[in-house]
């Protein structure tokens, strides 16, 4: 399952996430969709169930979704805020 690093924190806002990395005090945001899925993966989903979801609520075909899913989680891992794990 994935999850935020133990020092990320994330605050919804109008427009979709922001994600603060507190070993250096960087902030990423995330637009709705973004903070859609990354709540769908904290929440325990999987890749293809979150691009399923995703070619049905908005207006992207699945495979589409699929790929912008996995990109979306490779670089969340690449700059260390999720980790796998329970």
């Amino acid at each position: 399952m994935t999850r935020l690093r133990t020092d990320v924190a994330c605050c919804p806002t109008d427009d979709g996430m922001v994600l603060l990395d507190e070993r250096d005090g960087r902030y990423w945001q995330l637009n709705a969709t973004g903070a859609t899925v990354l709540q769908a993966l904290l929440d325990g989903a999987g890749l293809e169930q979150i691009a399923d979801r995703l070619s049905v609520t908005r207006p992207v075909p699945r495979g589409r979704a699929a790929a912008d899913v996995t990109a979306l989680l490779e670089h969340l891992t690449r700059c260390g805020l999720v980790v796998d794990g329970p």
